[in-house]
Parts: C-alpha cells; structure tokens; sequence
C-alpha cells in the first residue's frame, strides 16, 4: 500500500469519541483544506505507523505527519493548531513550554478520554464533503 505524504496527515483513534470531535473541529477551522485523516486503526495507520517507528497497535493518542515527520502527543496538537485559523492559530506558540510539561497534561486527558467521552464500537466514517479527505 502506497501512502501520499505529500499533503499533512493526522492519525486519530477513529473509535475516540473526543478523537472524532477534534478532528470535526479541524475540519470547520482549518485555514487551507490540507489535512488528510486516517484512523490509527486503518490499513494506512498501519502502514504510517511502522513507516514512523510506532507499535502496530498504537492508541495512545493522535500523531501527525508534516515534512516526513511524525509529532505524537502535545506536539501533534500544537502543530495541528498552527494550521487552524485564528485565534485557535495562537495555541502553536504554546511549543516553547517543555515537551514533558505538555505531555503530562496531554497523557491525563488521553488517559480517561473512554471514560469521559466514551467510545463506539468502529471507527467512524467521513461525512459529505469531507469524504476525499481520510484516507
């Protein structure tokens, strides 16, 4: 399976019910119509998984590929967040707090996001328009 990287790809935990709301967020606040979306749990997650280094059955959070880079965590939201249109543009420069400050933050709220957002039973399916952009 061959996987374009050409355009920003953001890998989600497409049975994530807080997952599936921040990439409907992105999807009405992005500045340009670049980013793709795949689900961790499909063919190409897979694939984009092994090609970066993560396990296979990776669900610890988003990741998300710029430039032939891969940024996990706080990183991917941050970097998601230079992509959107102001002011949620703003929370990029959060960058400059340390890496392990924002993951701890980042891993709590990862850490109970079944329970307090819960869950379905598949990965959800793009709507409309936006059908193009997941992979």
């Amino acid at each position: 399976m061959i996987v374009d990287e050409k355009q920003p790809i953001l890998l989600f935990d497409g049975v994530c019910n807080l997952c599936d709301g921040a990439v409907r967020f992105i999807l009405r606040n992005e500045k340009a119509e670049e980013l793709k979306f795949a689900p961790l749990q499909s063919d190409y997650g897979k694939v984009l998984l092994k090609k970066y280094g993560y396990p296979k059955d990776y669900l610890e959070g988003l990741i998300f590929i710029e430039s032939k880079n891969a940024y996990d965590r706080s990183s991917a939201c941050l970097r998601i967040a230079r992509k959107l249109r102001f002011p949620w543009s703003l929370f990029f420069t959060f960058l400059v707090i340390p890496k392990s400050i924002r993951d701890l933050i980042y891993k709590v709220v990862a850490s109970q996001r079944y329970r307090f957002f819960g869950s379905k039973d598949s990965c959800a399916v793009s709507r409309g328009e936006d059908t193009a952009r997941f992979l």
